[in-house]
């Protein structure tokens, strides 16, 4: 896929960051006892000790290692032995050849110091990012309070209050090929200075610390020669994912420059999509202008689009698909029925058909070889592997359900049915609902709902994306009635029940509403949960 012709870079300079992050702060021992006991800890073969034996002997070895780390902090000075990794390969299943070596996955590891010291540094600049709201308002990627599911819902909802409009929709999916270890240092360097906002022994550590990287390969207890890094986030760090959005930071100021286009990203998946009614046609020149712009951005940040795994999907009625089609100019042969993005099947209506089919087949997969096992585990042991390999993906993205019909939410009430009797030694001509009720097993209508309300609580309560919480809207009423102070939520209009009706935006308020007074009052989300399954169990089962 070929995207446009190149346009000239957009100008995304600006004046200087009005705060400033100049240097860190030391920690104390106190403060290193509550980080490792916090991290997972895996061991390099650099290591002199293993993870275990480090964190039981850190009373003894804790005073020398806060010596280190907090010089590194006050002078600005990374030790080298902090800057080398280990590489092993891992075949990446078993199956394959393992004389190939396209089948193997790098894992790089870094020495449990060099873990330590990036923890308190990441756990400083992380501080500083979110209060002064740095971060790209719709990137997903490895921020707190953010997820998959939490973007994939943010797009859907806006993509479905389009079509409640009568406008269509093209979504673009984005693929950048290793993408993070081709970052340049400099321009790194640069973005944390100008746009970040870190200065003088901050911006000299992050300097030392990636420059003079260095990796070597263990194999067969092996190690080989070592290889200079001049490019690319360290892989297997703890900094290297949040130096990756930073350095992502302009090109959401690029894709804004297009006010018909709307984006999403997720680490370094990019998602853009643009709504349009049928005599706005025209609007897609913008997308494929934005697109150019992306390109050429990408090729100036030493960035490469993967233009084999980018997809474009067309969201509209059968009979506008071909025309929307011939506005596309090259992004055409791009077009896909179906595409998976961040583990979800969207399909040109949005009824997630395609991906229920899937889930349901994978579910009953894993349940046939449950089944295998029941006699090995005792019943606690099975309930936990059920929970394993059925549970987590009847509830992966399970707020996007909302675009399901009856028919398939039924379908997935099956696949909960039939692990409830394979748990319960449950006949199959035997009654269902006694069984969920014994379980404490909501069904799965109920399970998304327990899903939206949790999200809906937490973007009230500031725990969660910013874009979540502007697809909800607090009632204030035009004069103090008694409802005034019961936290309700504007529902808006919608026209069609299998569109805008199904939307986070319209759901999330309706479900909230009809809380008790007692539920949509409380601040604690530990006690909000087990009221509100409590709720829902009553509702389900009474």
């Amino acid at each position: 896929m070929s995207i446009g012709s190149p346009i000239s870079s957009l100008c995304v300079s600006g004046p200087p960051p009005p705060h400033l992050l100049s240097a860190f702060n030391p920690m104390t021992l106190h403060d290193l006892s509550l980080l490792v006991d916090k991290m997972k800890i895996t061991t390099c073969a650099n290591d002199i000790l293993p993870a275990g034996l480090f964190k039981n002997a850190l009373s003894v070895i804790g005073p020398s290692i806060l010596e280190i780390c907090n010089a590194s902090l006050l002078t600005g000075v990374v030790p080298r032995f902090c800057k080398h990794a280990v590489v092993e390969p891992i075949l990446k299943k078993s199956s394959l050849d393992p004389t190939q070596l396209k089948n193997y996955r790098p894992i790089s590891k870094l020495p449990l110091l060099s873990k330590i010291l990036e923890k308190v540094v990441a756990d400083q600049l992380t501080t500083f990012l979110e209060k002064h709201e740095i971060y790209d308002k719709f990137q997903s990627g490895f921020r707190k309070s953010h997820s998959t599911e939490t973007a994939l819902l943010k797009v859907s909802s806006d993509i479905m209050m389009s079509a409640d409009s009568g406008a269509s929709s093209v979504m673009v999916l984005l693929d950048l090929t290793s993408a993070f270890d081709t970052i340049d240092h400099t321009i790194l360097i640069n973005r944390l200075r100008d746009i970040v906002g870190v200065s003088g022994l901050a911006l000299q550590w992050f300097r030392l610390y990636l420059s003079n990287r260095s990796f070597s390969v263990f194999a067969n207890r092996f190690m080989s020669h070592s290889k200079d890094l001049t490019c690319g986030v360290p892989q297997g760090s703890v900094l290297g994912p949040i130096l990756f959005l930073l350095y992502m930071l302009p090109l959401g100021l690029i894709i804004r420059q297009f006010p018909e286009v709307s984006y999403h990203f997720y680490a370094d998946d990019i998602q853009l999509y643009c709504s349009f009614k049928p005599m706005e046609v025209h609007k897609l020149s913008s997308l494929i202008n934005c697109l150019a712009s992306i390109e050429q951005w990408l090729g100036d940040n030493y960035l490469q689009l993967n233009s084999e795994k980018s997809e474009t999907l067309i969201i509209a009625p059968d009979n506008q698909i071909s025309l929307i089609k011939q506005h596309l100019g090259s992004l055409g042969s791009s077009v896909h029925l179906s595409l998976r993005y961040l583990g979800v099947i969207f399909d040109s209506a949005m009824s997630l058909e395609q991906h229920s089919r899937q889930l349901i087949r994978n579910c009953l997969f894993q349940l046939r070889n449950i089944s295998k096992l029941r006699t090995l585990l005792s019943k606690s042991e099975l309930e936990m592997v059920i929970h394993a390999f059925i549970s987590s993906r009847l509830d992966y993205c399970n707020s996007l359900f909302l675009c399901l019909s009856k028919r398939n939410l039924e379908r997935l009430q099956l696949v909960q049915n039939a692990a409830a009797r394979l748990l319960t030694k449950t006949r199959k001509r035997e009654h269902i609902t006694p069984v969920l009720r014994s379980l404490h097993w909501l069904p799965v209508h109920f399970r998304i709902h327990f899903k939206i309300l949790v999200l809906t609580f937490k973007a009230l309560n500031c725990d969660a994306p910013a874009y979540i919480s502007d697809l909800l809207e607090p009632h204030t009423p035009s004069r103090s009635l008694r409802s005034s102070n019961q936290r309700l939520l504007v529902v808006p209009r919608t026209r069609f029940k299998t569109r805008g009706d199904r939307s986070f935006r319209a759901v999330a308020p309706r479900l909230w509403n009809a809380l008790p007074p007692s539920l949509r009052c409380l601040d604690c989300i530990y006690s909000f949960k087990k009221q509100l399954k409590t709720h829902l169990f009553r509702l389900a089962f009474n």
